[in-house]
């Protein structure tokens, strides 16, 4: 072979080791490419079984729904839901991750993938559900308004040139805004600050959920409910993230089964009637087998 001959059989020698390595090359991406497919395939209920625990966002300071005790442990009637999801689902009422969360972020905890539910007393509102998916109520609420004993509101129109405090990304900030744009609101993310607030008198009520502040001004002497019920009866449901359609089902059945024991109303007994004592029917509160 001339000179001239082996260098074009050296070309062709490295040509076709390029091509072998770029179609290894290809080949490693395609593979990896279909390890990500299959993982983001894997079914929701899968993934939370082959992690051991579901992760379910919770209040930490909304008693009796939501909270954390002195021992340093979640309770409240959200939080009794969840041990019993965590039981059907996993075999292990403990088997559950409690995240805590705050009003404004019970969607977005969802969205960025950091809970596989919400529970955090979570009422259905249109807004939100073009954010995620609701499944089936297990609880109803309205509005409510607190003040103290000595001034008490008893209509809206008495809060004209006062101010109402309000959390942040509830309902109630919701309702005031859209209805009552002249009525101005103190804000606050967290819902021991607009309590406290309304202790250093900074607003001359508070607004939040009826059932919430039943069983706060039970516990607070000095303070009324004195606007029982405010705009519409509204539901409270668990929430998924946008999309997640197999975990949505398994939510509804999971709810539907539930209604046969009664379980909400034991729920109820036991943790919200300490909070109310006879002063709530259970039958105001509670929703069993996702029917309102």
């Amino acid at each position: 072979m001339n000179k001239a001959g082996k260098i074009l059989a050296l070309l062709f020698t490295l040509v076709f080791a390029i091509g072998l390595l770029a179609g290894c090359g290809n080949e490693t991406k395609e593979a990896a490419s279909s390890d990500t497919k299959a993982a983001d395939q894997k079914s929701t209920l899968q993934q939370i079984k082959d992690r051991g625990k579901i992760r379910i966002a919770v209040f930490s300071d909304k008693p009796p729904f939501g909270f954390v005790d002195a021992n340093g442990k979640n309770q409240g009637y959200d939080v009794y839901f969840a041990h019993r999801i965590a039981k059907d689902l996993l075999g292990d009422e403990n088997a559950v991750e409690f995240v805590l969360t705050e009003a404004a972020a019970r969607a977005e905890v969802l969205d960025a993938d950091k809970v596989d539910i919400t529970l955090a007393n979570f009422t259905v509102t249109p807004e939100r559900k073009e954010k995620v998916d609701f499944a089936n109520p297990y609880m109803k609420v309205a509005l409510g308004i607190v003040s103290p004993d000595g001034q008490p509101i008893t209509s809206v129109d008495q809060l004209k040139g006062k101010k109402v405090i309000v959390n942040k990304g509830t309902t109630a900030e919701t309702y005031f805004t859209k209805n009552y744009p002249d009525i101005e609101l103190l804000k606050y993310d967290q819902n021991t600050e607009a309590f406290q607030a309304l202790k250093d008198g900074r607003g001359a009520a508070l607004a939040h959920d009826n059932t919430l502040v039943f069983a706060w001004a039970r516990e607070n002497a000095g303070f009324t409910v004195g606007v029982t019920k405010l705009g519409d009866l509204d539901s409270i449901a668990p929430a998924v993230k946008k999309g997640n359609t197999e975990l949505l089902n398994w939510l509804n059945d999971e709810i539907t089964k539930l209604g046969a024991e009664q379980f909400f109303h034991k729920d109820f007994e036991a943790t919200l009637k300490p909070a109310y004592g006879d002063t709530v029917k259970p039958d105001d509160v509670v929703v069993e087998a996702g029917k309102l």
